[in-house]
């Protein structure tokens, strides 16, 4: 459980620098300059991704259960990652009217993600790592709330291009073909658990 813990501590800490650590994000970027920042950026991201993914594959060995989710919540976590994938290719797709109103897909999309795992698993090592991926969605999406009305007021931030019925159709298109792929293909292969095996209609 140590090293979920400590991954989840690096991958999370790291993505959010524009939470806790603007100054730090703003030293390191005059430092090292865009290039370096970003080589840094993504070493980091990816140690603490690879920690948490052992971490994680560690804990599910001994898995520490603290609730028994209720019948139908697999169902709700399904349809939850439907929304959770459009959200998340929103982000994508140009000029489609999601990304234009909510401005933030992305963060969005992982919020929908663990909230959606939470509600179907009943572990300690789920409530961590999903758990944690929750808050940091949660403190991402209003840090950049806060960024959007700065901007606003300051004059540097436009109104969004104008939206297309075709781009927000694509998106909505993409998003479901990634979630027909992920629940039935992608999930399992990762994860080697089949989302759809044990639903009851």
């Amino acid at each position: 459980m140590d090293m979920l813990i400590a991954g989840l501590l690096i991958f999370l800490g790291i993505h959010a620098l524009r939470v806790w650590g603007e100054g730090l994000r703003s030293t390191l970027l005059l430092r090292l300059g865009p290039l370096g920042f970003k080589a840094l950026y993504s070493v980091a991201s990816l140690a603490g991704l690879y920690v948490l993914i052992m971490g994680y594959a560690q804990a599910r060995l001994n898995p520490v259960q603290l609730w028994t989710p209720p019948h139908g919540m697999a169902h709700a976590t399904v349809a939850l990652m439907w929304i959770s994938m459009v959200l998340v290719l929103a982000a994508e797709i140009p000029r489609n009217a999601i990304k234009a109103r909510l401005r933030h897909p992305t963060v969005l999309g992982v919020k929908v993600w663990a909230l959606a795992h939470i509600l179907a698993n009943g572990t300690l090592h789920d409530l961590l790592l999903f758990g944690g991926f929750l808050v940091w969605a949660v403190l991402s999406f209003r840090a950049a709330r806060q960024r959007d009305r700065a901007a606003w007021a300051a004059g540097e931030m436009t109104e969004a291009p104008p939206t297309s019925r075709a781009a927000t159709l694509l998106t909505l298109v993409a998003g479901t073909a990634a979630w027909v792929a992920f629940i039935l293909v992608v999930h399992v292969w990762l994860i080697g658990v089949a989302p759809i095996a044990g639903l009851a209609i």
